[in-house]
């Protein structure tokens, strides 16, 4: 008798990153920086001291101790995760059953969808008006949980802290905060400080974007002890590899670093959004830029699929949603034959 796939998985595609070697990739919002020799100590001091023959510690004690006062929150409300998707997919399964309603945003991250149709939840994305989270769309729909991104992906665009604490207070939905890009923008609409006064937030970052590790795969919630107590419970015991582990902790206690990392990938993301945003002008209608409150910027474009084109052939790869286009920002000379290739697609003056 053959197998058949259940309803829930039998018409879902792949997340598939754009696959390919390109000199520029621009596609995936990674951090441009690369660990230096003194960082590279750092790490190998750290797996130095890794018992490999040993699981991992279960709860990853010292990094979340370490991101903990990287941030200036109590450790006694973080869990680590293998990512932010494995916490996401944890928090969906935990904290929901059968046909519970799910409410996500379009545009935002894809896998919010994912993770609660496997969970068996009734799914429901909202349209954004003009690409602008509104959470009053939300309001007076019997939903058990809300998520959504904060600055978003792919909009790159932030919404204020006060929106959303209104919601949070209107709703009992559990709120999950996706806060992965908010380290690139204005901190004062972080919600991260006031996890304990809600009994329904729970925070989600990770070590990915302003960290520049993506390849460590680590995310953390941020909540309440009470839902901080059935997250470590409902995880898996030795989540997040010792390596992980190890490395994590020694760059989140680089503090200074870390900080300086992130304030060169905003200057450079200010410097592009400038210069874009002189080409966006000379070419009115054929491309506008709609965000730039990440560490990427976003933008409509009627040609989107025919810019992409073009620049995939220049050996520059960006990401295209449908006539929108997402473009990380890169360092200064990857952003310079960005904007050059732009220029010639485009016609026009020459800024970069």
């Amino acid at each position: 008798m053959p197998f058949f796939l259940n309803a829930k998985v039998r018409d879902l595609e792949p997340y598939e990153p754009i696959a390919g070697s390109f000199p520029i990739r621009l596609d995936a919002n990674e951090s441009f920086l690369q660990p230096d020799s003194i960082v590279f100590e750092e790490i190998i001091r750290a797996v130095e001291g890794v018992a490999f023959n040993r699981y991992p510690d279960p709860t990853a004690r010292e990094l979340c101790e370490a991101f903990a006062d990287y941030y200036g929150v109590d450790p006694r409300l973080v869990t680590a995760g293998n990512g932010s998707d494995e916490l996401l997919s944890v928090i969906m399964t935990a904290f929901t059953q059968q046909d519970d309603k799910v409410i996500s945003f379009t545009p935002d991250f894809s896998m919010y969808g994912i993770y609660a149709s496997l969970a068996g939840c009734d799914h429901l994305p909202l349209e954004k008006k003009d690409y602008r989270l509104d959470l009053s769309a939300a309001q007076g729909i019997r939903a058990r949980v809300v998520l959504f991104s904060n600055p978003c992906n792919p909009t790159s665009l932030l919404a204020s802290a006060e929106e959303i604490r209104r919601f949070i207070r209107s709703t009992p939905a559990l709120v999950v905060l996706d806060e992965a890009y908010m380290d690139f923008c204005d901190g004062a609409n972080s919600l991260l400080h006031e996890v304990e006064e809600y009994d329904n937030l729970i925070v989600l970052r990770t070590a990915s974007k302003a960290l520049g590790m993506a390849s460590l795969r680590l995310g953390f919630a941020v909540t309440n002890e009470r839902l901080t107590r059935a997250l470590r419970a409902v995880k898996s015991p030795y989540n997040v590899n010792s390596l992980s582990q190890a490395i994590g902790t020694a760059l989140y206690k680089d503090r200074e670093r870390v900080k300086e990392g992130i304030a060169l990938i905003c200057r450079e993301r200010d410097k592009l959004r400038e210069l874009f945003t002189l080409i966006c002008r000379q070419v009115p209608g054929r491309i506008e830029l709609l965000g730039a409150d990440a560490n990427f910027l976003f933008a409509s474009c009627p040609e989107a699929e025919a810019v992409a084109e073009y620049l995939k052939q220049q050996g520059i790869v960006i990401r295209r949603f449908g006539g929108t286009l997402r473009i990380t920002v890169g360092n200064a000379k990857e952003n310079r034959a960005l904007l050059t290739a732009l220029q010639e697609y485009f016609g026009g003056d020459s800024y970069a």
